[in-house]
């Protein structure tokens, strides 16, 4: 399978108390920054919002925001395929807040390949980017930053480590899909320090395409995932409750 895949990742602005990332009472976020990647660039773009004093905003407007969504759909025209981890759940939903692009989004959304989503559709259960690179022998993260520590890092000025910080996300989202794609499995770390993989025959699949899949055996599970966990936003006019704590 040869896709063009434009993978993105936000980092919000607004600091959420606690260690879990309970961010749906805190909402609106915000947004600091967004990276995004194709096999077409070298380098990740950054999307920001400059001050009239040529500074970093504290988060983006709104006019930069939505020029990123009308960025993304004009992708789409152009043959890509927006790619995300856990997008489906927490960025795209932030993005229409943000943008007030909401019909944009939902659509987007639904037609984007969000890889873990797919993996919560066969599987039952979520991975984490971390564990997805350690599984493919990826260098994975940024060393010694976590998502939540993105707008703690923002507030104070250290937009640079912010930006290395989304900037090897988005790296590490697009070389996941490409190396799982040619390999057609995708193979990740269990918290047991074990590997695992999962069989992608058709290569990574859309949200829409990933909801169609026969729902996993989750009777293991004592509290199983739902899918529309992660779809609740798209279909009620209520903010969505996401899942954001394995970005």
């Amino acid at each position: 399978m040869n896709r063009k895949l434009l993978a993105f990742d936000i980092e919000t602005a607004k600091i959420v108390p606690g260690d879990d990332f309970n961010w749906r009472p805190h909402r609106p976020l915000g947004i600091s920054c967004i990276a995004s990647l194709s096999l077409d660039n070298n380098e990740p773009r950054i999307w920001m919002t400059q001050t009239n004093e040529g500074t970093l905003a504290k988060q983006m407007s709104q006019v930069d925001v939505a020029a990123f969504v009308q960025f993304l759909a004009a992708s789409v025209d152009d043959g890509f395929v927006p790619l995300s981890w856990n997008g489906l759940a927490f960025d795209f939903d932030i993005l229409a807040e943000e943008s007030g692009m909401i019909d944009a989004c939902k659509k987007l959304a639904m037609m984007h390949v969000d890889m873990m989503f797919h993996i919560v559709c066969e599987k039952g259960f979520p991975v984490g980017l971390g564990n997805a690179a350690a599984g493919l022998r990826l260098p994975g993260k940024l060393a010694g930053v976590e998502g939540i520590d993105a707008p703690v890092l923002w507030a104070e000025g250290k937009h640079e480590t912010v930006i290395a910080y989304v900037a090897q996300d988005v790296r590490t989202t697009l070389d996941v899909a490409q190396i799982s794609e040619k390999q057609r499995t995708f193979s990740w770390k269990t918290k047991k320090g074990t590997t695992s993989s999962m069989p992608l025959p058709k290569g990574w699949l859309s949200v829409e395409s990933a909801l169609k899949l026969a729902l996993p055996d989750t009777s293991w599970m004592s509290n199983p995932l739902k899918r529309s966990d992660y779809t609740k936003w798209i279909s009620s006019p209520e903010s969505c409750e996401g899942l954001a704590q394995l970005r």
